[in-house]
């Protein structure tokens, strides 16, 4: 009978189209197996079907994996099967329709869950070779994201026909991490983990974590000679006794601890012609006799087993407690330890490149807010409380802007000059209303500056609102600059830090190349001397107050890209601004820029040993700058001149 049946297979796979005739045959040979399939003995057949480049292979066994395969009892034909209500439909295995049949009429092909485990494994060769390059990266994707043993095999036949340079790298690092993880040669596996050096890669240290992965195993006596330990516990010194004990009892290695209550409640119910266990009541008035006579209770089966103090310290002797790492192969977690030590020393110096670019980027954000304040401070010696809402102005002249000019890298440029001269004309005015009719009056001055900043804020609030604004980076501004999986750093900070630096070469332009630089510099050193010398210190006054309320209006632009346009973005970086300016030096641009810096790496350093929590950040940096100054009082770049002087 089998011999007619094997004939028939083979003329039916003549009838059969070419694409599924070397499937056909592997299952008409193998049929019992395919009928009562075991892991055992079906993995071949599996094999073979996966290797055989029959196109029809994938869907046949992604059908068997779906009980849609069956048998046709008339002739015995494999077919694919779809249910219906009372029957199915049929298809050949090149996927042909076949009509339907009643369900006594077929016999459905239903793999155990061990059996389906192999399909899988099998259908994933298929994948990672199919012909369209976003199904074989959504493959890799899949492994990545949940890798098992049956992975590896078909991962790595796949990697010789990959023709896309990209994923053939990605199969290539995959395999590796694949294989230190699963391979059952170890050598091949500390290989694996040599390979990638001291590579950044979260993928590679979710793979190294689990390899180092440990659990707390206790034994009598020693741990044998093959055990991999990670280290010995010592109880009490590495784990409480109490602790210690828990394991034991939680391993069935010792009973119980006795508790006093527990003890006390037994050996009263256990009182027999005044004596316990043989031991007369009057001799229990000690610990250690009550011990004595409960051991004797167990071992005359009375009580259940429990632990008296004595012999709990007595197990802890007799046992070792140790952390067990879950990989056996000690060459292997060995490799694994060494290279975790090196990317955690990578690790702390990218950190550490990442903490100073952060720093360096809040640092030229301080100098662009504060430039202008160090202007106006140094050549006038105001404080100017209402600073802030020059940059808060500065943003929201670039928010209108970008309202008019929908093209972001147009409205952009657009509203820097805009911002500098919106804030310049708020700045002389402000100057020729007020500020020249408090000169020398310091208290005066601060709380008039403090007013106009509370009605500066009070009208952008009547014009746009309470809620925060969009200020749109150009789409060439988006994302970051990636190092690594540690280091990177927004292009819009790039961009920042930029501008920071063009900044400080304009000003240093116009200070010292310029006919206004000159008499800035003539009236901050003396300026009875420069009015003597026909200049106007009263329109220098005004010019300069104008230029510094301009440049912080330039950086309520730039601000303005990664912050909220509020009323109140001002108040955000006003503190910050006099800190960077006295710290620095008054008056001088070059005591700013080191203002800011110290200020920037400051305040990242002290949220790096407390990132929850910022507000304790910036608290613990004013105490620092009272501390500062209270040792250099004119800053780190003492300025000569009527700003010393004062």
């Amino acid at each position: 009978m089998r011999t007619i049946l094997i004939l028939f297979a083979a003329l039916l796979a003549l009838t059969l189209p070419a694409a599924a005739q070397q499937a056909a045959a592997i299952l008409t040979e193998n049929r019992a197996l395919v009928e009562k399939p075991s892991r055992q003995t079906i993995g071949p057949i599996i094999d073979a079907l996966a290797a055989s480049g029959d196109p029809a292979a994938a869907s046949i066994l992604a059908a068997w994996a779906e009980k849609g395969l069956g048998l046709r009892k008339a002739d015995g034909a494999f077919v694919l099967l779809t249910a219906t209500a009372d029957s199915y439909t049929l298809r050949d295995l090149t996927g042909a329709d076949l009509g339907s049949a009643a369900r006594s009429d077929i016999t459905e092909l239903k793999p155990n869950a061990g059996v389906r485990g192999l399909i899988a494994t099998a259908l994933v060769r298929f994948t990672l070779s199919d012909p369209d390059p976003a199904k074989r990266a959504d493959a890799l994707t899949s492994i990545a994201r949940d890798p098992t043993p049956d992975s590896l095999t078909p991962l790595r036949a796949s990697i010789d026909t990959e023709s896309d340079p990209a994923l053939k790298a990605q199969k290539q690092r995959l395999e590796r991490l694949l294989t230190m993880q699963f391979d059952p040669d170890p050598a091949a596996r500390v290989a694996a983990i040599g390979s990638f050096g001291a590579d950044l890669g979260l993928d590679l240290r979710a793979g190294l974590n689990p390899l180092l992965a440990t659990t707390r195993q206790a034994v009598a006596g020693d741990f044998s000679a093959g055990t991999n330990i990670a280290r010995v516990l010592v109880p009490g010194s590495d784990l409480p006794a109490a602790e210690a004990y828990d394991i034991l009892v939680a391993e069935s290695l010792a009973p119980a601890r006795l508790t006093r209550t527990d003890a006390r409640a037994a050996l009263q119910a256990n009182i027999v012609g005044g004596s316990v266990g043989g031991y007369p009541v009057a001799e229990l008035d000690s610990q250690e006799n009550r011990d004595l006579a409960y051991t004797a209770l167990e071992s005359a089966g009375t009580v259940p087993p429990a632990a008296t103090d004595a012999e709990v310290a007595a197990a802890l002797q007799s046992h070792t407690i140790a952390e067990i790492f879950a990989e056996p192969d000690p060459q292997v977690t060995a490799a694994a330890r060494a290279a975790l030590q090196a990317i955690s020393l990578k690790l702390g110096l990218m950190e550490a490149a990442d903490l100073t670019l952060d720093a360096l980027s809040l640092a030229s954000i301080y100098f662009l807010a504060a430039i202008g304040l160090a202007i106006t401070f140094g050549v006038m010696r105001v404080i100017n409380m209402a600073h802030g809402e020059f940059i808060m102005m500065g943003a929201y002249t670039g928010y209108v802007v970008q309202l008019l000019v929908p093209n972001y890298t147009v409205s952009i440029l657009l509203a820097l000059p805009l911002a500098f001269a919106v804030a310049f004309a708020a700045g002389v005015a402000m100057e020729r209303l007020v500020i020249r009719h408090l000169v020398k009056r310091p208290l005066e001055t601060l709380l008039a500056t403090f007013g106009i900043s509370i009605a500066l804020q009070q009208i952008a609030k009547n014009i746009f609102g309470t809620q925060a604004r969009p200020l749109t980076s150009p789409a060439w501004l988006d994302g970051a600059l990636v190092f690594n999986d540690v280091v990177s750093i927004s292009y819009i900070r790039i961009a920042i830090f930029v501008m920071a630096l063009v900044f400080l070469g304009l000003f240093l332009w116009i200070m010292k190349r310029t006919q206004l630089g000159l008499q800035v510099r003539a009236v901050t050193q003396n300026p009875n001397m420069a009015a003597s010398m026909g200049i106007n210190p009263d329109r220098i006054n005004m010019l300069t107050f104008g230029l510094g309320s301009g440049i912080a209006g330039i950086a309520g632009v730039a601000i303005g890209l990664f912050a909220k346009v509020t009323s109140e973005l001002g108040n955000d970086y006003i503190v910050q601004s006099f800190m960077t300016v006295v710290v620095g030096g008054v008056g001088s641009i070059w005591g700013t820029l080191a203002g800011a810096a110290l200020i920037g790496f400051l305040q990242k350093g002290i949220e790096w040993f407390n990132p929850s929590n910022t507000l304790a950040a910036q608290t613990y940096m004013i105490l620092f700058i009272i501390l500062f100054i209270q040792f250099r009082p004119r800053g780190i770049i003492a300025l000569k001149g009527r700003a010393a002087g004062d």
